[in-house]
């Protein structure tokens, strides 16, 4: 089985407990998430299925949208209500104070991931570190963000809700760090919900309590021709078989990345360079 599974992860899991909650429904298949949610956080989590689970770096589309709700006056050591608070007092800016400062982080920024993050670092996971008191230099890395848009606010308790779209990588929590840089506050991110992930939206979601009930859950998968944006090259029998086993194979295209099918079955996702054909994900 191949494809994929929009799944809804409720706050309070890990996104590798909720892929461990629905393994046993995909017996003989890999599985595997497409951007993880911390467990804090809610809403959408890419999970996909079989071959699916080779396509991340080949997903166009990584643009992200969130609604997060960040809270000013405090900080804790993992930028979330999660942790401990470490920085209070600070001061609660403004609706426009908030509003001008948040649309200097739009665009392409310097970001540094939080400490409580699934960072890489030497081949441990930032936060393990962090847990062990182990202070640790992240680098700061460019991300992208496209909107930061106020939804609603508090002033009064320093409390205020926006929607953000950004690209893949981007820390929401280090956005909220950063904003309160700008204030010259604190603030910490007080709720998060993930909407969208890439061609993946909230109102097409299941959530795992809804996934495990269900004894079929074929008619859920979504099938990665509605994922992928790429152009789609049709090939017979004969073309499909020669190619398959690894007679060098040639198409009059452009060098980029195709869909190859026959008939209405997807064959492979595949490369073409100088006119060679060359298999990168195969599904059949």
């Amino acid at each position: 089985m191949n494809g994929f599974i929009n799944l809804y992860k409720p706050s309070g899991i890990s996104s590798a407990y909720a892929l461990n909650s629905i393994k046993k429904k995909f017996r003989g298949s890999k599985v595997g998430h497409m951007g993880t949610l911390d467990p804090l956080a809610e809403g959408v989590l890419p999970v996909a299925i079989g071959k699916c689970t080779k396509l991340f770096d080949y997903m166009l589309d990584k643009t992200k949208v969130y609604i997060a709700e960040f809270t000013f006056g405090y900080e804790t050591d993992t930028l979330d209500r999660a942790g401990i608070i470490i920085n209070q007092n600070g001061a609660l800016p403004s609706k426009e104070q908030v509003e001008i400062a948040s649309q200097k982080l739009v665009g392409k920024i310097s970001q540094i991931p939080p400490l409580y993050s699934a960072k890489n670092v030497n081949g441990e996971k930032s936060y393990n570190l962090a847990r062990q008191g182990i202070v640790v230099d992240l680098k700061a890395k460019e991300v992208e963000i496209d909107a930061i848009t106020l939804l609603d606010c508090c002033e009064e308790k320093g409390v205020y809700k926006f929607k953000i779209e950004c690209k893949g990588g981007t820390y929401i929590r280090s956005i909220c760090k950063d904003l309160a840089s700008l204030l010259s506050t604190y603030a910490t991110m007080t709720s998060l919900v993930r909407v969208q992930s890439g061609a993946f939206t909230l109102d097409s979601s299941i959530t795992l309590k809804e996934l495990q009930t269900l004894t079929d859950v074929s008619g859920l998968i979504v099938n990665p021709l509605s994922v992928l944006n790429y152009e789609k090259i049709y090939i017979d029998d004969k073309f499909e078989y020669d190619f398959v086993c690894g007679k060098p194979s040639f198409l009059d295209v452009k060098d980029g990345l195709y869909l190859l099918l026959n008939g209405e079955t997807l064959v492979c996702l595949a490369s073409v360079t100088n006119k060679a054909l060359k298999i990168k994900v195969y599904f059949k």
